[in-house]
């Protein structure tokens, strides 16, 4: 079992930036990739961006250039620096992981309010 702890959500105005954090702990070996997700009211969940523990990373083309994927293995932690955030940036994010053997695992969720 892998529990995800997700931190660093609130409410900034647009332009701003954001730092989201998300701490695995568990059968941390198991994980292979991990990421961010995101769900807006009366929206589907959508990928915002993933990191594997090689490194490789993958962004939605709606964050592409203002979001930064990073993932630190050694405190099993994966961080998302949100830039230049918009109002349609607003949102539920969650913390995922993947595992070796494709099970996935779930953050309870942080919420992202761009606003004025």
């Amino acid at each position: 079992q892998v529990q995800l702890v997700e931190s660093g959500g609130g409410l900034v105005q647009p332009g701003g930036s954001l730092r989201l954090s998300c701490a695995a702990s568990g059968t941390i070996s198991s994980i292979y990739t991990m990421g961010w997700y995101r769900q807006a009211p009366g929206k589907q969940r959508e990928l915002v961006a993933s990191i594997t523990s090689g490194g490789s990373t993958n962004y939605a083309d709606s964050v592409k250039g203002r979001f930064t994927i990073s993932r630190d293995n050694a405190k099993s932690t994966v961080y998302l620096q949100m830039d230049n955030l918009k109002p349609d940036d607003a949102a539920v994010y969650y913390c995922h992981a993947r595992s070796l053997s494709y099970y996935n695992y779930w953050g309870q969720g942080t919420q992202v309010t761009v606003s004025s």
